[in-house]
Order: structure tokens, then C-alpha cells, then sequence
């Protein structure tokens, strides 16, 4: 079902905005080339939470209040020790030498276990898709690859039932597919499967070979509710909400293309999207164009 409803510009005037968190009643998102990660609040007003030398993506706390910030070139989980301090910054794990290609987004549970996403290859119109891994971090900082062969993974999110059965849903960007696998308590995953799938495996033989094949490229995603899960199609300019299985229960169109999304306000009825012209680094690294877009739902 799409839905046609207004689609307001939260703040704009930014660089790349991605992985986009909505806690204690600010929304939270990364701008990769501004080198920053900001909040904002009921009146759109920002303020800087962490100033890296990096690009900084996934974001994610532990259980302590913690912020947990990707270093996304250099391979780190960083961690912000001092919430007054943007520059308070220590290597919570370097999981350089376990990463394919750089890192990309993150989740993080309730326990602190955290699970980083992989480019798997160097993102050009021409790359060959190459897999990927999902590394996961222990809340003291011990990492570990847990999966392999994931065709660009990107958002993740966790449905969980209310008691301890979890499972951890992962974006494959360049897969035309959601991927989930079961979750304990520890960390650990198993059973893994196709949790929606969105069309035929795309080719691998280059990123626009295999965009121009695929129905959906699912980029951030969020938790929408009844064990559905909204996901950016960096694709159509559009969110969808998806059940297991891939059917589409609700449909979101925006002006530009939208690259994460993230559900919060006050009321938790607002839709928030990532949106820029494109998602080419060459094109977005100097530019100041990209913004933060919102829609009830």
C-alpha cells in the first residue's frame, strides 16, 4: 500500500547523513564527510555529540549510556566516555584486521553485544560485488567474525517476542534480500535464512550490473511494529514496511533518494529518512545538500 502524506525537511544543509537512532527523545544520525555525529531535538535543534577523524556510521550504546560510534575507514568501534566532550573518544574494539573492506553500519543489544556490517569491496559503479563478513563485538570489546558471504551488508535490526527468542535481521544491499539468523544471549547466531526476499539474486559482475537488476536495495532499516521492519530503498526514493517473507504492507515516497530510516518522536508516529541526491562519496564529500527528512505515520 503506498502512502501519499507530507514529507517535511528536519534539518538540511549537511554532507551524508546515515544510520539514524531515535533515543531518549532526540534523533541521532552520523554525517560521514561533516565527520560528525548529531542530535537533534522537538525543535530541529542540533548539537554535536562526537567530532571523529574518521567517517563515523553505525551507532549504537551499551548498557551503561555509553555512545558506540564505527570508524568507518579505519576499523574501529569507538566509544565517547564523557557525554560533554565530543572528543572524548577511546577504541572500544579495532577489528580492522577481521573487516572486508571498510565498516558500515551497526546494532547494538540491550546486553552491549554489537554486530558490524562490512563492505566486503571498494563501492564503484564498476566494482565486482565481492562478499562480505558481520563482526561481532563483545560488550568487553572481544570481536570475532560470526558470518560470511553477505552481498554488501548494510542496516541491521533485532525482532524480538518479549522473551528470549531474538533474531537479528540484516540488510544484504547488493543481495535483493533480508537475511536473518537467530540470536542468544551470548551473541551467537544460527539458523541462518532469507527472511524477505525481493527478487531473483542479482549478478555479481559489477555494483550497476547488479543495481540495475535488483527490485529493492535495502540500505538502513528499522523496526516497524507487529514483527515488521521499514526498509530504505536507496533504489526508488522510497521506504517500505516489509513483513517476513517480503510482502509490502506500506509504501513511503520521497522527493529525493533516501539511504536509512529511522521511527521516533515523541509519539512514536514519525518516519525519519537519510535523504541525498546520491549515495557516490566523489559526489556527496563536498557537498553540503543532503538532509533529514520526516512523515507521520
Amino acid at each position: 500500500m503506498t502512502v501519499e502524506s507530507a514529507v517535511r525537511t528536519v534539518v538540511d544543509g549537511r554532507a551524508f547523513l546515515e544510520c539514524p537512532r531515535w533515543r531518549n527523545g532526540r534523533l541521532w544520525t552520523s554525517d560521514l564527510y561533516a565527520r560528525e555525529v548529531i542530535s537533534l531535538n522537538s525543535r530541529n535543534e542540533v548539537r554535536v555529540e562526537a567530532t571523529l577523524t574518521d567517517q563515523p556510521s553505525g551507532l549504537g550504546w551499551l548498557p551503561d549510556g555509553r555512545l558506540l560510534i564505527i570508524s568507518m575507514v579505519e576499523g574501529k568501534l569507538l566509544v565517547r566516555n564523557d557525554e560533554s566532550d565530543p572528543e572524548s573518544l577511546t577504541v572500544h574494539a579495532d577489528v580492522a584486521d577481521l573487516a572486508t573492506g571498510k565498516l558500515n553500519d551497526m546494532t547494538v543489544d540491550e546486553r552491549g553485544h554489537a554486530f558490524i556490517s562490512t563492505f566486503g569491496f571498494e563501492f564503484r559503479s564498476r566494482s565486482y560485488v565481492e562478499s562480505a563478513v558481520l563482526i561481532h563485538v563483545n560488550p568487553d570489546g572481544r570481536s570475532r567474525v560470526v558470518a560470511d558471504d553477505l552481498l554488501f551488508p548494510n542496516g541491521s535490526v533485532i525482532l524480538a517476542d518479549g522473551g528470549d527468542d531474538r533474531v537479528l535481521v540484516v540488510a544484504e544491499s547488493m543481495g535483493n534480500r533480508l537475511t536473518a539468523f537467530d540470536l542468544d544471549r551470548a551473541g551467537t547466531l544460527s539458523g541462518r535464512r532469507v527472511w524477505a526476499e525481493f527478487g531473483p539474486e542479482v549478478p555479481r559482475t559489477s555494483v550497476r550490473d547488479a543495481m540495475a537488476a535488483a527490485q529493492v536495495a535495502p540500505d538502513g532499516i528499522c523496526l516497524g511494529g507487529d514483527g515488521t521492519i521499514w526498509v530504505a530503498d536507496a533504489l526508488h526514493q522510497r521506504v517500505i514496511r516489509v513483513a517476513e517473507g517480503g510482502e509490502v504492507h506500506d509504501e513511503r515516497r520521497f522527493p529525493t533518494g533516501v539511504f536509512a530510516c529511522a521511527v521516533g518522536g515523541e509519539a512514536g508516529d514519525t518516519l525519519y529518512a537519510c535523504a541525498a541526491p546520491s549515495s557516490s562519496e566523489h559526489q556527496r564529500r563536498d557537498t553540503r545538500d543532503a538532509s533529514l527528512l520526516a512523515t507521520r505515520i
